[in-house]
């Protein structure tokens, strides 16, 4: 009997839906079928490129009220906020809009005679390794690229997830797509680390942990592929002394809470000035307290549970660590289930605490953030680069100037002014540190899944008269 892979629901524990895994003639096949299909693929013009994966979006946004309650029997967001289908249509509608133009030939100037220029060519085969907590825009991140760029895509989804590569597939099968370019594969560890060592994948682009990032880089070590990390965040904060500071506490509390803050680059950690730090907590607390935790299926719920216990036990510790070592919890919300072993967390604002702390400079990826007092702004600097991590962060301030001053001393894939917890598909997607390395979305996006091709003519003139 073929070993199944269990879709456990962080609502109540019962299995949501099984799946067996790839056999390996399946893998065989996708992969026979990937190289034959991106073969003819890539010289399809842009154009018609684009307008399949504009099909895709089509039949996917038509699912959308499947997709819904699927999400949160999946992973717990609640159905109040209508799954991802915004940031899908935004991205996706982006990356179509650019692809013609970043895809150009690159021109050069020449002495008469000469013709010189550089073209994009695809990579190949691009393998995704799409995470659970936002399932659908972190594949689409790489995914649609990938084919506007003339890529096949192979892609391995999240067991706590996998009903989405199914969802992609059936819209991809829906818009017209080529056989064989895009397949979805259920595959276990092992396949995917054999897959991953092949030499036939020629671009890998995994979201996770650090830890699978390196087990990522060893599986693929001597097959030259290129690879895209975004191996996680510790985002941080800051809030300056003339910051609209109830502007500033209403979007930061979003961005360490929405989705239970399972969010690669949600507010983890808070630094406030000293004039303002008060009224920072004060907000803050105030912010947090509003959240209703429950059943995702529930309308009334602004906080489901974690995707699994497995991820709420440790913020559970850090939590209890941070308590041991002298911090204050601001919040105590009493929550039904909210006990070690359960999925359902109770979001937390943490004060008195400090850089010894691992809540202060380790990944939490859940509903806590600590809150820390600064004196000024070279302080604060210094604690947001302490942290092996460096995805985003957002500083709060009228002073746009000093902002940029501050951002430019930040280490970090993407600084954010009065605002956070966004992805904007015209920047490019990236980090620094332990956070990963590659870049995602914007024209930088399509051209790293493609290799360059230089162009170097000369006119043939024959020889006397």
């Amino acid at each position: 009997m073929a070993e199944l892979v269990r879709l456990v629901s962080p609502i109540d524990g019962s299995v949501f839906a099984e799946r067996a895994y790839a056999t390996d003639s399946a893998i065989e096949v996708a992969l026979t079928e990937a190289v034959g299909a991106q073969a003819k693929w890539w010289l399809t013009p842009i154009r018609e490129r684009v307008a399949a994966v504009g099909r895709f979006l089509d039949a996917l946004v038509a699912m959308n009220d499947e997709i819904v309650p699927e999400l949160a029997h999946m992973m717990g967001r609640p159905v109040r906020y209508g799954g991802e289908k915004g940031g899908v249509i935004e991205r996706t509608t982006h990356m179509m809009g650019i692809a013609e133009g970043a895809l150009a030939p690159v021109m050069r100037d020449g002495p008469p005679g000469f013709k010189r220029y550089i073209t994009h060519e695809p990579v190949g085969i691009v393998l995704v390794i799409a995470p659970w907590n936002y399932p659908y825009m972190t594949a689409i991140n790489t995914i649609v690229p990938a084919l506007l760029a003339g890529n096949s895509v192979l892609l391995k989804h999240a067991s706590q997830t996998l009903l989405v590569g199914e969802r992609l597939a059936a819209a991809f099968e829906q818009s017209g797509l080529p056989r064989g370019l895009f397949a979805n594969l259920v595959l276990s560890h092992a396949q995917t680390a054999t897959l991953l060592g092949s030499g036939r994948i020629d671009h890998i682009n995994f979201t996770g942990s650090v830890d699978g990032g390196r087990r990522i880089e060893q599986a693929a070590a001597g097959t030259f592929a290129t690879l895209g990390l975004e191996l996680g965040g510790k985002d941080p904060a800051y809030v300056r002394a003339d910051a609209d500071i109830s502007f500033a506490v209403e979007n930061i509390t979003d961005g360490a809470f929405y989705n239970s803050g399972q969010s690669c680059c949600g507010v983890e950690r808070v630094y406030a000035h000293a004039d303002v730090y008060d009224q920072v907590v004060e907000g803050i607390i105030a912010a947090t307290k509003k959240h209703v935790v429950g059943n995702p299926l529930d309308e009334a719920t602004t906080l489901g549970p974690m995707a699994h216990a497995r991820f709420a036990d440790p913020v559970r510790e850090q939590i209890a660590e941070a308590k041991r070592g002298g911090a204050k919890t601001n919040i105590n919300m009493r929550v039904a289930n909210d006990v070690p072993g359960s999925p359902y967390l109770a979001p937390e604002v943490l004060t008195g605490v400090n850089h010894s702390m691992s809540v202060m400079r380790q990944e939490s990826f859940g509903p806590v953030v600590g809150i820390m007092q600064v004196r000024d702004d070279e302080e604060a600097v210094d604690l947001m680069n302490d942290s092996p991590y460096g995805l985003t962060a957002s500083i709060w301030t009228a002073d746009m100037g000093a902002g940029a001053q501050i951002g430019a001393k930040i280490e970090t894939g993407t600084v954010f002014l009065n605002r956070c917890d966004y992805l904007d598909p015209d920047l490019v997607w990236t980090g620094v540190k332990d956070t990963g390395k590659g870049a995602g979305l914007s024209e930088f996006g399509l051209i790293g899944l493609t290799r360059f091709k230089s162009y170097h003519f000369r006119e043939h003139k024959k020889q006397g008269g």
